[in-house]
């Protein structure tokens, strides 16, 4: 017998086209979570695209995640950080978390079931469940957590979590971004902060899941950071209950992964062919400025956008209070009383309407632009200086 969830996978992977699946990981759940609307992403997300590949092969692709000189220098800060069995890295928290040398026990999960990312889940829930009924002090080196996005399982990596004698679990990411004087750059915080948020989350579903309440996962969180302008690091506590709430709400209001199969057109497929675009088209996008920041398939989807004047173009909180109305064309003329609204665009459209003729008021208040002095040999004397400048770009 063929379970529902085996049919959904293969209609996913059949989305796919052939195409390797893409694992999630926090950064692309803490994106997915900016834009849950979207169908377009929430398909291919759900089928694991690599949405990268895809906007490439349609010509849109774009410098998207992390410089090589940026991964390359966080590599070697991590490395250092975790030396010697996290000896400095322990030394930061025991003044952060308070932990005693008798208290602290490392466990290197990374060399654990390499090729099996089932192995070294289920020996993250073997240590952790020792550690929840023990009590023991416990610090595990990349773990490996799993969270359930649009029905679908994905695997996520933390750097490091701590255990305190207090009995709350802390996670710890290690961040090549510096801390000047105390300070960081508020946007890499804050995608740190939406980062460890998803995998606070990950880590007390799993806590939950082993019989133990979930708020002993702590939601402050450790980031370690150079200092200033060394090598030296430095750990800074986050608290990250605000972008908990939002990832945890975001997440429930995606559409599952099955629901999503269901409503594909039939044969449709993400394959690198020639049928892409069609395909990609097919598939409603939600497009706004923000996704720039957070999405591959944005410059595509910013392209189609701007050709059918969709309001999205104009920002999110433009677009939101348009209500239902997607075209900027459909509201300049609703705006001017040429088109007859629908029922549930009727109170849009009066407010687009009293939006225009207070601008039109505006304007006829306002005095005329100030114009230079002219040459009087000029042809153009005696017209009224609004229409000179007409006169003039239309000679």
């Amino acid at each position: 017998m063929i379970r529902d969830d085996d049919h959904t996978a293969t209609d996913l992977s059949h989305l796919r086209g052939g195409e390797t699946a893409r694992n999630h990981d926090a950064r692309t759940i803490a994106a997915l979570t900016a834009n849950p609307g979207c169908a377009r992403r929430g398909v291919m997300d759900a089928a694991a695209v690599d949405k990268d590949a895809v906007a490439r092969h349609l010509g849109f692709g774009a410098p998207f995640g992390q410089s090589q000189f940026a991964i390359t220098r966080g590599n070697a800060f991590e490395a250092q950080v975790k030396a010697d069995g996290c000896a400095e890295l322990l030394a930061l928290l025991r003044d952060g978390l308070g932990l005693d040398i008798p208290e602290v026990a490392y466990d290197d999960l990374e060399s654990v079931g390499t090729e099996s990312r089932e192995v070294r889940h289920t020996r993250t829930r073997h240590l952790m469940a020792r550690a929840l009924e023990s009590g023991e002090g416990t610090m595990f080196d990349h773990p490996l957590l799993r969270l359930d996005i649009a029905g679908q399982r994905a695997y996520l990596e933390p750097d490091v979590i701590a255990f305190q004698l207090g009995g709350r679990f802390h996670v710890v990411e290690v961040k090549s971004f510096a801390v000047v004087d105390g300070q960081a750059e508020p946007e890499q915080v804050a995608a740190a902060a939406r980062q460890s948020a998803v995998y606070v989350l990950a880590l007390r579903e799993l806590v939950a899941g082993l019989g133990h309440d979930p708020e002993r996962v702590s939601h402050e969180v450790f980031l370690v950071c150079p200092e200033n302008f060394s090598n030296r690091p430095t750990a800074t506590p986050v608290d990250v209950r605000p972008q908990l709430a939002v990832v945890r709400r975001q997440l429930a209001r995606l559409t599952r992964a099955e629901d999503i199969a269901r409503t594909m057109p039939d044969g449709l497929t993400f394959a690198l062919d020639e049928g892409l675009p069609d395909a990609v088209r097919a598939v409603e996008a939600r497009y706004a400025p923000e996704c720039m920041s957070s999405c591959e398939m944005a410059l595509f989807c910013r392209d189609e956008a701007r050709a059918c004047g969709a309001t999205g173009t104009l920002g999110r909180p433009v677009r939101d209070e348009l209500g239902g109305v997607d075209s900027v064309v459909t509201a300049l003329d609703l705006a001017r009383g040429v088109r007859e609204p629908s029922e549930d665009m009727a109170e849009t459209a009066e407010q687009l309407r009293v939006a225009a003729r207070l601008r039109r008021e505006a304007l006829a208040s306002a005095p005329a632009p100030a114009v230079p002095p002219r040459d009087t040999a000029s042809p153009l004397v005696g017209v009224p200086a609004h229409g000179a400048d007409v006169l003039e770009r239309t000679a």
